[in-house]
């Protein structure tokens, strides 16, 4: 293999490394947008496409199924017939999926919730505890005319209908928008992405001398470094129901469908290109690089989160204004699920938005009294401009 001889800004004393051609293209054949503290390191490869011996080394099954199971319990949340117990299973077992393919995954969602080492052990009951509050305080009213304080059906003039509970949760969108950072983010951020996973054990010196760990589809023997494939699974939680070799984001029910509607212009293509040039400073061994690139990844995922976080709330306060409180429930339904995955993301300072406290303490601002029944636009937006000056980001007149 013919190698390319760069002096990497990151590096101490100009020290030269060696970065096979066919993975890292020199800073001068494109022009892609990166962060401009690293404007002089190598750009990423065409496509997150790495094999060895011409058989690919990336794979993430797991990610793929538990990202179409989000999206299975997301309209399972809408279907009446449903109980408890099928839901429950759904989400901690991993089984009763339409797609058969899943529950012989040996996968499942309830396990990855809020799992890492950084996330509050009240997330995943409260989650958890979404299931329990759609079986029982919306399906029995499914079809029943909603009211303040009332579950049921509500309809706006508009035409737009929702379920909700008496507060005017609707729950599919509570549940969904909470697994945006409750799963998604807190696996990238806080889990495979993390310095202290990939670095972690023997994983520097055996990606450095290639003692491979796992086997990828088509070999007949061990292929992959650990920190080679810890890395592909933060990708596949990303891209996993995408094609990884020009994606779209925008499959799906979490994170990628964000991410995707191009809210910020051009992070879609700065956290691809992040992706594929951290795996490619993972085999070059340049793990200053893929560190940068892991701080990029996760703090463009946590602007999107930000972001949205915000915009509904801003939604919801316009809608109030309006008097079109179908479109009050929807947006703030999500906004909750938003406000909960605040504290799975990361600031440059390596701290959450919100922490776990900070969070509770916003879900209870919007749940008191009747719930979104009781909101007003002013709190609202108020809420908003506080997410906003956190985060950097400006959400007003979106």
């Amino acid at each position: 293999m013919g190698v390319l001889i760069l002096t990497m800004a990151c590096e101490k004393g100009g020290e030269l490394v060696e970065i096979p051609s066919d993975i890292i293209e020199n800073i001068d054949e494109q022009d892609i947008a990166l962060d401009p503290q690293i404007k002089n390191d190598p750009l990423p490869p065409t496509e997150y496409k790495f094999t060895r011996n011409g058989i690919s080394t990336v794979f993430y099954s797991g990610q793929t199924a538990r990202l179409k199971m989000a999206g299975e319990l997301y309209l399972a949340f809408s279907n009446s017939s449903k109980t408890e117990a099928d839901l429950l299973a759904m989400f901690n077992e991993g089984i009763g999926f339409k797609d058969d393919s899943l529950n012989s995954s040996g996968k499942n969602i309830g396990s990855k919730v809020a799992a890492s080492s950084y996330a509050s052990s009240t997330v995943k009951p409260q989650i958890q505890a979404f299931i329990t509050r759609v079986v029982n305080d919306v399906f029995p009213y499914y079809n029943n005319d909603a009211s303040e304080g009332v579950a049921g059906k509500y309809t706006d003039p508009g035409g737009k209908t929702v379920h909700i509970d008496g507060k005017g949760f609707e729950m599919n969108q509570i549940f969904t928008k909470s697994l945006i950072g409750a799963l998604v983010a807190d696996q990238i951020i806080n889990g495979y992405l993390w310095r202290g996973k990939l670095d972690a054990g023997s994983n520097i010196a055996d990606n450095d001398n290639l003692v491979f760990s796992y086997t990828s589809p088509g070999a007949s023997q061990n292929n992959v470094t650990q920190m080679e494939h810890y890395w592909d699974e933060g990708f596949g939680y990303l891209y996993g129901e995408d094609n990884p070799y020009s994606p779209k984001v925008s499959n799906g029910v979490l994170l990628a469908k964000y991410l995707g509607k191009g809210d910020l212009p051009v992070l879609d293509k700065e956290i691809y290109n992040a992706f594929k040039l951290g795996r490619a400073a993972i085999v070059a061994r340049e793990y200053e690089l893929r560190d940068k690139q892991a701080k990029n990844i996760k703090e463009g995922l946590s602007k999107v989160i930000g972001f949205r976080a915000a915009t509904y709330l801003r939604s919801g306060a316009i809608n109030i204004e309006n008097k079109l409180w179908a479109n009050v429930f929807h947006a703030l339904s999500e906004g909750y699920g938003l406000i909960l995955s605040l504290q799975f993301t990361m600031k440059e300072d390596g701290k959450p938005y919100f922490d776990n406290t900070e969070v509770n303490k916003m879900l209870s601002d919007l749940e008191k009294g009747n719930g979104f029944w009781s909101r007003t636009a002013t709190e609202l937006n108020a809420m908003a401009d506080k997410i906003d000056q956190v985060t950097g980001l400006n959400t007003t007149g979106i």
